[in-house]
């Protein structure tokens, strides 16, 4: 029996639908990737200045770049024993997604059968579109 896996994701969370014959799992995994700088003289516009502007984004881009690849991670972790997967979603996360399952070695990388773009959705239109995606023939969108 094959395990065929979808996964919505973007930088906020994934959410992921697995289908083992008749079974279906959802799983959401939640995110905790920044969005936004702060910084410390952010109010008073007299004290900042533009080279504790460039070091702080520079940390910034550093610690978002490994918070992504921390999410990604957790990601392939729930996913790993899939013999299919599916991936969608709105932003390029999902091609970092691929990316990293291309990168690693415990995943066949004949196993992505699609990625593609698709925005916002809820977890009952994710769960309609991964069936419909597997088995088009007994589930319609």
């Amino acid at each position: 029996m094959k395990k065929q896996t979808g996964i919505w994701i973007d930088l906020s969370k994934a959410i992921i639908v697995t289908l083992e014959g008749e079974n279906e799992k959802i799983t959401e995994i939640e995110s905790d990737v920044e969005n936004r700088i702060y910084h410390v003289n952010e109010g008073n516009k007299g004290t900042f200045d533009g080279v504790h502007h460039s070091s702080s984004e520079k940390k910034f881009e550093e610690r978002r770049k490994t918070e992504i690849n921390h999410f990604l991670k957790d990601v392939l972790m729930q996913v790993y024993k899939s013999d299919e997967l599916y991936i969608i979603g709105p932003s390029d996360t999902k091609l970092k997604l691929e990316q990293k399952i291309l990168q690693d070695r415990t995943i066949n990388t004949n196993n992505i059968k699609l990625v593609e773009t698709a925005g916002y959705m809820t977890p009952n239109q994710i769960v309609s579109k991964v069936k419909h995606f597997f088995h088009p023939e007994l589930y319609k969108v």
